[in-house]
């Protein structure tokens, strides 16, 4: 048995002519979380739709758990679990008979179906809304259940297609947690646009344009920014950035919440230029100091350079 659960070599998908996954290179151990972050049209979808066999490659090659994407498509789908970002629950069927309705479709033995309904209930917390109908469930608890369902069967993988979209930071807390129950038991292969959720994987691809920039895991990836990062609180931050950009002494400025996130190679001069250059402007520095450069910023920094 090979010690990847994923191995995809020069993976290409293409639709009516554009390339959605440009060459994909990419390899997931067993038994950890591996994350797959980027925006909005980077290929997460396409990608993991690819390697769940829901469509096939344009071009190159893939294995996932030892098994070919193409040739043993039917296998695979045997013993992966694979939750979209829209999962299809029956909303006029009650959490239990969706539970049941899923262990019918992977034909659960009846003694094996109730063992496992008891263990679903346990780390999701649903056992007392098993009568409710799924259509009146809350948004994280209808994430639970999808989860929920998608276990039925006990898959050695787990592909996650932005799991936590939508729901409040509490319950995004809440599936983490059962996410980390569940390894290393089964790996995991999740999209998502959160960065702080990527901080919590063994493994980050980050995504862009249909291509992976850089995998590793967050550590590594974050040490492979070559500048530092000064943390810039002042008013009419908008103008700030704006000069900023202008400024031979940085690098790449972005906007983080209320404060700049200011790329420079230089810690000492460029702090000294950033605080005159604001100051000449009438822009108050409240505050600046440099700060941990975070998987956001190597990934502006990628997606800046790409």
């Amino acid at each position: 048995m090979t010690d990847k659960a994923i191995e995809a070599k020069a993976l290409g998908k293409d639709f009516n002519g554009a390339r959605a996954v440009k060459d994909l290179n990419l390899q997931v151990k067993h038994g950890e979380i591996y994350g797959l972050v980027g925006p909005d049209g980077a290929g997460k979808t396409t990608t993991m739709r690819l390697l769940s066999t829901v469509i096939s490659p344009t071009s190159g090659a893939a294995q996932v758990l030892g098994m070919d994407i193409i040739k043993e498509s039917e296998k695979i789908k045997e013993r992966i679990g694979y939750m979209p970002q829209q999962f299809s629950l029956y909303g006029d069927l009650t959490v239990e008979e969706n539970l049941n309705f899923y262990a019918d479709l992977y034909k659960m033995p009846k003694p094996e179906r109730e063992k496992k309904k008891i263990e679903l209930y346990e780390f999701s917390k649903l056992e007392p809304f098993k009568s409710r109908l799924a259509q009146n469930l809350s948004g994280g608890m209808k994430k639970k259940l999808a989860l929920a369902c998608t276990l039925i069967h006990t898959p050695e993988l787990l592909f996650l297609d932005e799991p936590t979209t939508g729901v409040d930071p509490l319950s995004r807390r809440e599936l983490w947690r059962i996410l980390y129950s569940l390894v290393p038991k089964i790996t995991i292969f999740v999209s998502t646009p959160y960065m702080d959720e990527a901080e919590r994987c063994n493994e980050v691809g980050l995504m862009y344009n249909g291509s992976i920039l850089l995998s590793s895991d967050p550590v590594s990836i974050k040490a492979q920014l070559k500048g530092r990062i000064l943390n810039v609180k002042c008013n009419k931050i908008r103008d700030a950035r704006d000069l900023l950009k202008k400024l031979a002494e940085v690098k790449k400025v972005e906007l983080f919440g209320d404060r700049l996130h200011v790329e420079v190679l230089d810690i000492h001069t460029g702090s000294l230029v950033i605080t005159s250059k604001l100051k000449e402007a009438g822009i108050e520095v409240i505050d600046i100091r440099e700060t941990v450069p975070n998987l956001e910023d190597v990934f502006v920094s990628l997606m800046t350079k790409s």
